[in-house]
This record gives C-alpha cells, sequence and structure tokens, in this order.
C-alpha cells in the first residue's frame, strides 16, 4: 500500500519485487564436445527397453552392462524416425543425423541435408582444432557396397551443400600415425620431416589451384574455391600439433596385423565370403580405434567424432560369441533370431560402457571430458526383421550443455528430428527445427 495526502491508501498491483527472493541460475555451459556412436540393424525392443520409472529405472538384459554409467545415461524412447524415406536400411542411416530422406527417384541418392555432427563441428572445432571432425569406422562396407561409399553405410555430410558424403578413416595404423605420430618421443625428427614435405606439398598445390581458379568460370571456380578451403584446412590442421599432457596421452598401440581394413573390397553381396581373421581382430581393433578417439578429444585434436560399429549390412561375424553367420543373417536373411541379435546388442553396451568409463577418467581440469561432452548412440532401424523406425533405440551420455542423464524419458511418437535439434541447441545453436521441417516440430523438452 502507499499512503499519500490526507493518509488515503491506495493498493498497488503486484510487482515481482514484492515476493519472496529468488536464487539465480546461471544458463549452463555449451557442451564443448560431440561423438556420434553408430551400431548397425536396431536392436530387440522388448529387451532393450527399461523398466520403473524416470528416475528410477532398471536397465533391460540389452543395456545392463551400462550399470556402472547409468547415472551419466539418458535413455531416450518413443521416438519415431519419420524422415527416413527411401530404402529400408539405406534411408535410416542417412537420417539418423540429418533428418533428411533418401534423395533418388530409385532411392539410391543420399542426404538432402548436412550431419549434425558437421553443424556442430563448423560450430566449435573447424578452424579452432587441428581436425574439425574425425570419422573412423571398422568391419565397414560389407556386402553390396564392396568396400566402397555408398547409402548403406553413410552417417557423415558435410555442413555446405551440396552436403557430400564423408567416408570414415579405416586403417588403424594410418589413424594411430595421423593422429599421434608426432606426440610419439621414440620418433626422433622423422615426425618433423615427415610435416615439412606435407606442408610443401600443400603450398604447391594451394598456389597451383590458386593461379587455374583465375581462368574458370563461376561453377568451376566456386569448386575450386571450395576445394582450396579444405587444403587450407589441411594445412592449418598440420601446425595445430597436440602437446601431450596430463589428459592427453598417446594410446597403447596393438599389433592390428591379422585385421584387413579393407577387406570389405573382396566382400559377396549375401556375406557369404567371410574373413574370419578380420573378424576375430574385431574387439581388439575396436578398443583402439576407441582409444584413439577419446584421446583425439582429449588432446584437443578435434572436437566432434563419429566411431562407426560397421555399416547397415553388417556382414561379418562374431567369432568371439560363437556366432558364425553375418549380423544380417539373424536380423532377417536366416529368419529373425532375437537371441543371437540380443546377443550382438549387448556386447554393443559392453563396448560403449568402455567407451563412456574411459570419456570419464580424463581429467579435463577440475571435471572429466565426459561432463563437458555429449555422446549419441543410435541405430539405422528400430525393429530388424519389420525395418521399422518408430520406438528408436536412442541414447545420451555426458553433461555437456546441461544434460540431465540417469533418466529414462519417453515421449509421444515424436519425430526424432526434434532430438537432433535438441542436441544442436546443447551447443549453443538456437535454431528450432532441423532436417526436413515437415519432420521437426520443434526441440525436446525435458532433456535440460
Amino acid at each position: 500500500m502507499l499512503r499519500g495526502a490526507g493518509a488515503i491508501a491506495v493498493s498497488l498491483p503486484w510487482l515481482e519485487i514484492m515476493g519472496p527472493e529468488r536464487q539465480a541460475h546461471a544458463a549452463p555451459a555449451p557442451a564443448k564436445r560431440f561423438l556420434a556412436v553408430y551400431t548397425p540393424g536396431g536392436t530387440v525392443m522388448n529387451r532393450w527397453r527399461p523398466t520403473g520409472s524416470e528416475t528410477s529405472f532398471t536397465l533391460s538384459p540389452i543395456l545392463a552392462p551400462l550399470a556402472p554409467v547409468q547415472n551419466r545415461l539418458l535413455v531416450v524412447d518413443g521416438l519415431d524416425m519419420k524422415s527416413a524415406r527411401g530404402e529400408q536400411h539405406q534411408a535410416g542411416i542417412i537420417a539418423w543425423l540429418t533428418g533428411t530422406a533418401q534423395e533418388g527417384a530409385n532411392n539410391g541418392g543420399y542426404g538432402k541435408g548436412p550431419s549434425i555432427d558437421q553443424v556442430i563441428a563448423a560450430r566449435i572445432s573447424a578452424g579452432q582444432k587441428a581436425k574439425a571432425s574425425i570419422q573412423i569406422a571398422l568391419r565397414w562396407a560389407t556386402g553390396k557396397s564392396h568396400g566402397l561409399l555408398s547409402p548403406m553405410n553413410a552417417v557423415n555430410f558435410e555442413n555446405d551443400a551440396p552436403h557430400k558424403p564423408i567416408p570414415p578413416r579405416l586403417d588403424p595404423v594410418e589413424i594411430f600415425t595421423e593422429l599421434f605420430g608426432t606426440l610419439n618421443p621414440n620418433d626422433g625428427n622423422d615426425a618433423a620431416r615427415r610435416l615439412a614435405r606435407k606442408q610443401s606439398i600443400l603450398d604447391f598445390l594451394d598456389r597451383r589451384y590458386a593461379t587455374l581458379s583465375g581462368k574458370l568460370g563461376a561453377a568451376d571456380k566456386q569448386k575450386i574455391d571450395q576445394h582450396l578451403t579444405k587444403i587450407r584446412e589441411i594445412e592449418q590442421s598440420l601446425s595445430n600439433t597436440p602437446v601431450e599432457t596430463s589428459a592427453c596421452k598417446v594410446p597403447t598401440r596393438v599389433d592390428t596385423s591379422d585385421y584387413n581394413p579393407r577387406t570389405g573390397l573382396n566382400s559377396s553381396d549375401n556375406g557369404s565370403i567371410k574373413d574370419t581373421s578380420t573378424d576375430a581382430a574385431i574387439p581388439k581393433v575396436g578398443k583402439l580405434l576407441t582409444d584413439m578417439m577419446v584421446m583425439a578429444l582429449a588432446c584437443d585434436i578435434t572436437a566432434v567424432g563419429t566411431l562407426q560399429w560397421s555399416d547397415t549390412e553388417a556382414k561379418h561375424t562374431f567369432p568371439w560369441l560363437n556366432l558364425t553367420e553375418h549380423h544380417h543373417f539373424y536380423q532377417h536373411d536366416g529368419g529373425f533370431k532375437p537371441n543371437e541379435c540380443e546377443a550382438i546388442c549387448n556386447w554393443y553396451s559392453k563396448q560403449h560402457l568402455y567407451l563412456l568409463q574411459e570419456m570419464e577418467k580424463v581429467d579435463m581440469g577440475g571435471h572429466s571430458l565426459l561432463d563437458e561432452s555429449v555422446v549419441f548412440f543410435g541405430s539405422e532401424l528400430s525393429d530388424p526383421p519389420t525395418h521399422k523406425k518408430n520406438d528408436m533405440p536412442f541414447l545420451l551420455a555426458g553433461g555437456g550443455g546441461g544434460l540431465r542423464t540417469g533418466r529414462w524419458v519417453r515421449y509421444p511418437n515424436l519425430p526424432h528430428n526434434n532430438l537432433l535439434v535438441s542436441i544442436l541447441n546443447l551447443f549453443g545453436d538456437t535454431r528450432t527445427t532441423f532436417g526436413d521441417p515437415r519432420d521437426c516440430t520443434g526441440p525436446l523438452n525435458n532433456l535440460t
């Protein structure tokens, strides 16, 4: 009340200042690292879905290996991959990170937009880290793709039009040398000499392409300029060599001579040609690739990565699980085999556990690498025998951008594009739609 002349009382409208003092909460800092992890062929849904409530839930048989890091997980349930229009498996792997349908009259094309990893890379990694992003895969391009890039195995798509697919790196020896060769104290001056030679070659190419660009028409000039930009990015990456610290360590090398990273070149359409030596080496090579990806993030070589555990065909065997047929056979080629599919998915959960625990071990200065990261686990479909893409089996992990984990959240058949734009929001990107706008109704609630 305000009391004026003559003691007349005049009432005031309710003001916020009249209420109890509110405690200020700072907005969470944007996430600093992004990692996408792909596993093929969906899951066995009734053996994947947890039981219980949002904050008090029991992990399913397939997810049970992740119990030690359950408090770092966000199980995302009930989303439909509505943007996956095209061939059954191809449309799914394309839509997973792009939120777009497969192009081509006969569904033989790629996506129509960038993948979120490349959008995030343009924001937090390109021009700031030695590599804008790192894409690695194992036992990739099996079956009908015969070791080559195709819509059956493409996950990553460039941020700039025409959004070309980006093939992953496959050879663990080459990946190790490229990422950590300069951290090896036994190299002596060899690493410096290799670096100088690469820089001189790139400098020569840069000058040659620049001269050619002045003689071309507008369309060709644009292509050459884009090519020059990539060459300059490579030059920059060569000069931004990592320095070994308490957080940044050279991963332990293992002998991978029994693993042929390009064995897909010799594959058969139906998976009848088997490379048992390479298949048997998958667990140790997968661990090495995981270690390299974790250290690439910890060493600030990049802030964005993708790890593919095979492709949509996954026509390789699992001898360490006593499974002599390929994954696609157990999905539907040989009739749906839920027990075998469950064993494969459970094994992948063990690999996810290792990844998250290794990220949690890395001290980034009072907090872990996992704390500042967002890890997105996904597949191209949910139900193997029907190829359905509703109720997709998605997991998020980490604490970047204020992501609230230790929960099982369920959504009423919302489009998975809503999750993609929500992930972008965790990195400070304020857009409200991503991918095909017909398949995005806005960011999801209850993630942060």
